[in-house]
């Protein structure tokens, strides 16, 4: 039932772009592996093997730094409707911050969010295809406000507030480099 690719197809994009939900995942060489769902218009296909994703400020911050240490990452989605199907990609990512040179053309890619904290570029090494049938029928997701909104109230100086005091450290203890941002 599974197969598996080169590159992110035509087909593979069209049911990326159609998903409202993806998943990360990424791990440093010892500690904790980190999976986080993702939603939003965080999500661009730059080729058929390559992929940028924008992290926004959340509770943890573990992915950049797991990139860190061991570059590997996976991104899935699956299918809530009619055509059951799952997608990985499977490859190597880095971490651009706000104070990298790369910033300012990458994160161009979306409209302008001072909650962003880092992107992530991901090299696509293999994209795999599996059937989904166990994944279960979901109707009318859509986007929740949560995130937009408490990112205005707490204004660009209370969110990078939020970094200095939540972000700063993953859970296994180690430096995210957040401490280290300035908004532009």
């Amino acid at each position: 039932m599974g197969k598996q690719f080169d590159a992110l197809s035509e087909q593979h994009i069209a049911f990326i772009k159609a998903q409202p939900l993806f998943f990360s995942g990424s791990a440093a060489r010892e500690g904790k592996v980190n999976v986080s769902p993702k939603g939003m218009d965080c999500l661009r296909v730059l080729s058929p093997t390559r992929i940028l994703w924008r992290n926004l400020t959340g509770s943890g911050n573990e992915t950049a730094t797991h990139l860190s240490d061991s570059p590997r990452m996976t991104l899935m989605w699956c299918s809530f409707d009619r055509k059951p199907m799952i997608l990985r990609t499977y490859g190597t990512a880095c971490a651009i911050h706000r104070q990298d040179a790369d910033w300012t053309s990458l994160d161009g890619h979306f409209a302008p969010d001072f909650a962003a904290r880092q992107l992530f570029d991901l090299s696509i090494e293999m994209v795999q295809t599996s059937c989904g049938y166990a994944v279960p029928f979901m109707d009318n997701p859509r986007p929740r406000d949560t995130l937009v909104k408490w990112a205005e109230d707490k204004g660009p100086e209370g969110v990078e507030t939020y970094w200095q005091e939540r972000n700063t450290t993953t859970l296994d203890g180690i430096p995210t480099r957040i401490a280290e941002k300035s908004l532009p």
